[in-house]
């Protein structure tokens, strides 16, 4: 079965200002995804630099089909 997690997400930035997502829908292996490993994959994926605190709010593990082919199958 495919698993996506649903969150709301705040980023603060160390130099001032931030970005925050509602609703934010992300394709994940396995059942569950630490707030940890969410914020770095955010953060990386996004190319972010000079972050600050990250808050992970309203997660829940959904069941819904995942939207990006596995990166093996892109070529």
């Amino acid at each position: 079965m495919n698993k996506r997690v649903l969150f709301d997400f705040e980023i603060e930035f160390t130099n001032g200002g931030g970005i925050q997502g509602q609703e934010f829908r992300l394709d994940i292996e396995g059942n569950d995804i630490s707030d940890e490993e969410l914020a770095s994959y955010i953060v990386e994926d996004m190319r972010l630099l000079m972050v600050g605190e990250v808050r992970i709010l309203n997660k829940k593990i959904i069941n819904e089909k995942h939207k990006r082919n596995p990166a093996d199958e892109n070529y």
